[in-house]
């Protein structure tokens, strides 16, 4: 999949994300300069933002899922799993995001300009089976909320969540930075609500650090690990960051996009780095609480609240409750406008964010339809994507790699060598998983 030598045209500095050029000046400060004058500081805040939309894939309900069935069953165990998988997300988010900022394309647009048409819409088919795979466990797990604050049986609550994505949807067609600070305000409650868990509950200390020592265990573990990472390490977010910073601050010269790349690095670690930090705390928290003989057949998300409730009291649940609901409705959302991002970029088709909402939201519907458990079904959509990640992942290390498409910006050797190293890391688990089901 390495790309073909041919020279990348390039859109005109200041591209939006749709792709029209903005005209800059040609004389006096640029928009960035102009930024600058402001302090460093009111830059940085202005600049940050992709990463936050971003990172709210890596703390969806399918992180609910995985994370507290594997505190459950495994306690500590599998921190280390968790911990490399945020690490992993760092790099890649930054390198989507990177390619957005030089290019001034997404990794989609990149992959229809310079692989092969079948190529193309083969990656495109696949991308729509992972954002669909994305969809259900996001959508399922605002459910989920719903269900746990005000008793909404699970299909009617399906369909409130459809309403309050739309309405989060809304606002990213009245700006994008309207979107992203809604985003990051739920990306908030999230991490306030987990915030709150570690603290009431006080997970252990040595028993954690213990279990950021890599272990190996049984296919059970091995299918929570891949769970895991896949919940962690997402398709759509790879593709939707470099759409995100495409043409956000428009450039005049590799000058003033190395600065801006420098402030992206920023936004990335900040952003990956809470998503990080509330992973490790769900997984942390249900180990101390979760991890008992008594409790050895947990398996579901609802069993987990009224755990919370019994054993802690009614805010912890209560907390709990409200992180899942602001977890499912942002990334939702976020998964929607991927979902976009992917169609108008591998096929140069559009249609409106809320005709697709309708559309990937009608196999979620049908799985609370049928009474299919929830969690059962989140977990398994979480292992479905970690197949679609080398996909998006392979081409955007080899687009970010090439002198070609990225010019002076294309990576060191060692950072292609981490980000080849992650893909074929993942895509090793994923076959050693098949082989188990197989023939374990």
């Amino acid at each position: 999949m390495t790309p073909p030598p041919a020279p990348l045209t390039r859109v005109p500095a200041g591209a939006t994300a749709d792709g029209q050029s903005v005209a800059l000046p040609e004389s006096g400060p640029s928009p960035l300069e102009r930024l600058l004058q402001r302090g460093r500081f009111r830059t940085a805040i202005a600049l940050l933002g992709p990463a936050f939309v971003a990172s709210v894939a890596y703390v969806d309900p399918g992180n609910f899922a995985t994370n507290i069935q594997g505190g459950a069953k495994f306690g500590y165990a599998l921190l280390w799993v968790v911990l490399l998988a945020n690490l992993m997300a760092m790099l890649i988010q930054y390198l989507s995001a990177k390619l957005g900022i030089v290019t001034d394309r997404s990794l989609p647009q990149l992959c229809r300009e310079r692989f092969p048409r079948p190529v193309s819409w083969g990656l495109w088919l696949q991308a729509e089976l992972m954002a669909m795979s994305t969809d259900i466990a996001e959508f399922l797990g605002a459910a989920l909320g719903l269900n746990l604050l005000f008793g909404v049986p699970l299909f009617p609550a399906g369909v409130i969540t459809g309403v309050i994505a739309f309405g989060i949807l809304e606002l990213q067609r009245r700006g994008v930075r309207r979107f992203e600070v809604a985003i990051t305000g739920l990306l908030a409650i999230v991490f306030a609500g987990f915030l709150y868990e570690t603290l009431r509950i006080g997970p252990s200390a040595p028993d954690a650090l213990g279990g950021l020592i890599p272990s190996v265990g049984g296919t059970e573990y091995l299918y929570l690990a891949v769970g895991i990472i896949g919940a962690t390490v997402m398709p759509h977010a790879i593709y939707l960051h470099s759409a995100l910073t495409n043409g956000r601050m428009p450039v005049r010269n590799d000058n003033e996009r190395r600065t801006v790349l420098k402030f992206e690095r920023l936004d990335v670690v900040i952003a990956l780095g809470l998503a990080g930090i509330i992973n490790l705390a769900m997984l942390a928290v249900a180990a101390k609480l979760l991890h008992t003989p008594a409790l050895s057949g947990l398996s579901t998300i609802q069993q987990a609240h009224e755990e919370f409730r019994r054993l802690v009291g009614g805010g912890a649940a209560l907390a709990f409750a409200v992180a899942l609901l602001a977890s499912g409705a942002s990334s939702s959302s976020v998964g929607t406008y991927a979902g976009q991002v992917v169609m108008a970029g591998f096929i140069r088709v559009r249609i409106p964010l809320l005709l697709r909402r309708l559309v990937t939201m009608a196999p979620a519907l049908l799985i609370l339809a049928l009474g299919v458990s929830p969690t059962s079904a989140l977990v398994l959509s979480q292992v479905v994507l970690s197949f679609g990640i080398p996909f998006a992942l392979v081409p955007l290390v080899a687009f970010t790699s090439s002198r070609t498409v990225m010019g002076v910006h294309a990576n060191r050797r060692l950072t292609s060598v981490a980000a080849y190293g992650v893909a074929g890391l993942i895509t090793a688990m994923n076959l050693f998983l098949i082989y188990q089901q197989l023939f374990g």
